[in-house]
């Protein structure tokens, strides 16, 4: 639930910084670009430090070397949320997290049936995490200015 209040609290943040002058967020998808970037720079945050044994479970154990898998995709959190922001590639950054949040829903599915844990808290039941990603997705392609503009 940390990166959904992270998306709406920041869009939020970043909409009345735009009202208040703040150029760059003066208008919605710009706000929503940036608190994308927010959400996938917490999210990539857990992919070191104390809560990466969590993801690490999480990789369905087909996949082989789950830490690579976990390293892996943190850093490309980061890339995306970057690349968001950089009006020559956000579409680009647009099209690769959400290639991405579709990739890694197996393992939100895997923890959700198997009740696994982040930091000590039980994980969202599946319906929960599949209307997070659902939400998670529509953000990212809607801060694309390949589908709005």
């Amino acid at each position: 639930m940390a990166p959904f209040i992270a998306l709406i609290v920041s869009f939020g943040i970043f909409r009345v910084a735009g009202w208040f002058g703040w150029s760059y967020v003066d208008d919605w998808q710009h706000s929503l670009q940036a608190a994308v970037a927010v959400m996938f720079l917490l999210t990539a945050s857990a992919h070191w430090g104390k809560r990466r044994a969590d993801l690490i479970r999480m990789v369905p154990p087909i996949l082989p070397r789950p830490g690579l898998i976990v390293t892996a995709t943190g850093w490309l959190e980061i890339a995306g949320a970057i690349g968001i922001l950089v009006p020559a590639v956000s579409s680009a950054a647009a099209v690769g997290l959400t290639l991405m949040l579709l990739a890694m829903f197996p393992a939100n599915v895997r923890a959700a049936k198997e009740k696994l844990t982040i930091d000590g808290q039980p994980v969202p039941k599946l319906a929960v995490r599949t209307l997070l990603q659902i939400v998670f997705i529509a953000a990212v392609l809607a801060a694309s200015p390949l589908f709005v503009s």
